[in-house]
């Protein structure tokens, strides 16, 4: 039987520790719980919000609705031939925990997001990416549960409209179904990834020219835990801000007032794009407080909240970056994480 609380403090349950109260939560430990929770919701007119890890969230109201808590987990393969798997992960299982049992396997494919945070529920809807990797590159398919009709549905990788951190999870089918797992396809031939950010540096560093899956896992944890914040030590919901892309045409003025500014080659065409951190950290807000909230010191991508800070004084912090970075660069920030 499920058990739902009323007037919950959400805070506890999302990584930047802002949030506000929900009318109804509660967790989901088994796929018959999520039926429960939809009888419930229709019978008292209520919306449903999924919450997973709470790493890429911001809430910002009262939240009058029926929020759940996802912990449904399980790992296992589906198929395999003599060059891949397929490997699922239930929607409530950790994504590191799924990406370090796909390692353990010598599963390759998804080690360069070895350490984002989340579920792997959350994965596809995001689209996550980090070191040259999208989940998009290895998505096979997912299962998701209508919150209406209660009906299943899979979702393939075109059924998706997978983009730069989007899907259509995000925009025409936001909030209406709930993924119930995720299944990816890997390589037993790893292909590794070695050119983006500091990965290859940090290898060599250590003696290693021909890294294991294992062993470059753990250095983009060690390059990650130098750059991030732990948010169990110092709160804050990742990557704040998606990376802007821009015309080559107006980057090519940009880089002529600015010929340190970072860039990196767009997936579209006539496109670059610009490290959102870069743009922050010389608009000044790298490391500067604003009573308990402040861009990172170490990585001016990162909104951390340093103790007590309200939902409206994010919001207002969030304003404050984006007009600084528009009135010097002339570009829009948006946000990555799920304002609501």
């Amino acid at each position: 039987m499920l058990e739902i609380k009323e007037n919950i403090d959400l805070r506890p349950y999302t990584t930047l520790k802002i949030g506000s109260l929900a009318d109804y939560f509660a967790v989901l430990k088994e796929e018959q719980d999520l039926f429960e929770a939809i009888d419930f919701a229709r019978d008292n007119s209520l919306n449903i919000l999924i919450l997973g890890g709470g790493s890429n969230l911001l809430i910002s109201q009262p939240v009058k609705a029926l929020v759940l808590k996802n912990e449904i987990k399980g790992i296992k393969k589906i198929k395999e031939d003599d060059e891949r798997v397929w490997l699922q992960g239930q929607s409530g299982e950790l994504w590191s925990a799924f990406v370090y049992f796909a390692i353990e396997q010598g599963w390759a494919g998804i080690e360069n997001l070895f350490y984002v945070p989340g579920t792997v529920g959350a994965a596809p809807i995001q689209n996550i990416g980090a070191y040259g990797v999208e989940l998009k590159d290895t998505f096979f398919e997912l299962e998701a549960i209508d919150l209406k009709t209660k009906e299943r549905k899979v979702f393939n990788v075109n059924d998706c409209e997978f983009g730069y951190r989007q899907s259509v999870f995000k925009s025409k089918y936001r909030n209406r179904y709930f993924v119930l797992s995720v299944t990816l396809r890997l390589s037993k031939r790893p292909q590794l990834k070695l050119d983006y950010g500091d990965i290859k540096t940090s290898l060599l560093a250590k003696g290693i020219k021909q890294p294991s899956l294992q062993e470059l896992a753990q250095t983009i944890k060690e390059i990650r835990d130098s750059k991030l914040p732990n948010p169990t030590i110092l709160p804050n919901a990742g990557s704040f801000f998606k990376n802007p892309e821009i015309l080559e045409a107006d980057f090519i003025k940009l880089q002529a007032s600015y010929p340190e500014i970072k860039f990196f080659p767009s997936s579209k065409e006539g496109l670059i794009k610009i490290p959102a951190g870069w743009l922050i950290e010389q608009a000044g807000f790298k490391g500067k407080r604003f009573g308990d909230l402040a861009m990172y010191e170490k990585q001016a991508l990162i909104l951390v909240n340093y103790g007590k800070a309200s939902a409206a004084e994010a919001l207002e912090h969030i304003k404050r970056v984006q007009t600084g970075v528009q009135e010097k660069f002339a570009i829009s920030l948006e946000p990555e994480v799920n304002i609501i």
